[in-house]
């Protein structure tokens, strides 16, 4: 039989195996990280089924094992729903830290001295990208807009010749779509 102390002490270092498994998830979902603790989590689970399996007599430890077990199932319930949004591309603060990358981007090119005619591309991208915000989507990166165009003016060349067109983004039923115009 287990004394009191011993099942205390590891009571202890499952509660602090769990905060730094938590403290890991987080780091992950914020980007912080690159990988996500997988490993870890192995590892914490295979302690958490040996400690369950053993008899704990003293009530009042064993309603805190039960406590502590019940804490990590539902964190790994929502580790799991967040790992499944991130990767479906819907997770809120993945999403976040994307629009605040382009946004620092976009106000690097608004910056003073900086001409936005110079590459309309750039411009397109902008304005692309906040047709997306505004209808709460994911934007594509810049490097698919612009192979995007690159194809699109090579068709319309040789379609059309040498006459001069527009792109515009234009919202048609609640998504954002790229159009060719003539200049006038």
């Amino acid at each position: 039989m287990i004394g009191r102390e011993k099942i205390t002490g590891l009571l202890n270092q499952i509660e602090k195996g769990l905060k730094e498994l938590e403290i890991s998830y987080e780091q992950y979902f914020l980007g912080i990280e690159k990988r996500s603790p997988e490993q870890q989590r192995s590892k914490f689970t295979t302690r958490m089924r040996k400690l369950v399996a053993l008899y704990v007599p003293q009530t009042d430890l064993r309603y805190r094992l039960n406590g502590i077990a019940s804490r990590f199932n539902s964190y790994c319930g929502y580790w799991d729903r967040i790992q499944r949004l991130i990767d479906e591309g819907k997770y809120e603060r993945h999403t976040s830290r994307i629009q605040r990358r382009v946004s620092e981007t976009s106000a690097t090119a608004r910056a003073p001295g900086h001409d936005n005619q110079a590459d309309p591309v750039d411009n397109l991208y902008e304005q692309l990208v906040q047709a997306y915000h505004s209808c709460q989507m994911r934007p594509p990166n810049r490097e698919q807009v612009a192979s995007f165009l690159a194809k699109q003016t090579e068709m319309i060349k040789q379609r059309f010749g040498d006459k001069q067109v527009d792109f515009v983004v234009v919202n048609e039923g609640g998504k954002p779509k790229v159009k060719v115009r003539a200049k006038s």
